[in-house]
């Protein structure tokens, strides 16, 4: 199938109410949770292990990168031989705070300053690094169609696929956020947000 034939849903009325409220409510999330984001960092510089923030080269909006910044959750050491799809924390890399922000989605937190910057959008499809994108367009050509969307700090694909750890997930998860492109509205997006936060404080894994 042609990635010509996938239309966004979204006109540009919507998109502007879109891009509106990301950066409102990341300004309210950033502001209200900073005494959130000050205990965080005491207690990660307090470890002494490493520095606070994490910061990746991602792909995103129009195919162009952007550094995305998180809470650091594990060793640098872990991606030394080649990029892994899910570099998942254990004893062994990570110390059990950093275990803990990651088993809550906590490290995610810091991703409301690339929803003010306007490098990401509350909802739409999770930014990729460019080697893991060349392995999908190994399979596809249709991965372009994401570039016409701001990635996302949450999507369908991450409520309902969960994390990436097999190409075949990662081909699913494209499936999904194509089709969240083609239906995506204001009302879809609070959907997906309330879900997202619902997740999260009953403790669901995904």
């Amino acid at each position: 199938m042609s990635k010509a034939t996938h239309t966004d849903a979204m006109g540009s009325i919507q998109r502007g109410v879109k891009r509106a409220s990301d950066f409102t409510m990341a300004a309210l999330g950033l502001i209200l949770l900073s005494p959130i984001f000050a205990i965080i960092s005491v207690l990660m510089k307090c470890q002494g292990n490493g520095p606070i923030f994490f910061r990746q080269i991602r792909i995103g909006y129009k195919g162009e990168p952007f550094v995305i910044l998180k809470f650091r959750t594990m060793s640098s050491i872990v991606e030394e031989e080649k990029p892994q799809l899910v570099a998942k924390t254990n004893c062994k890399n990570s110390t059990p705070l950093e275990q803990f922000l990651r088993g809550h989605h906590l490290d995610e937190l810091p991703q409301l300053w690339n929803v003010l910057r306007g490098d990401m959008s509350l909802v739409g499809p999770r930014p990729e690094r460019k080697y893991f994108i060349d392995k999908i367009m190994e399979h596809t050509d249709l991965y372009p169609v994401i570039y016409k969307m701001r990635p996302g700090l949450t999507s369908e694909a991450t409520l309902y696929n969960g994390y990436t750890d097999t190409m075949e997930k990662m081909l699913r998860r494209l499936e999904m956020d194509i089709s969240y492109f083609e239906r995506r509205s204001v009302w879809l997006d609070f959907k997906i947000i309330i879900k997202t936060f619902i997740n999260i404080v009953s403790g669901k894994k995904f």
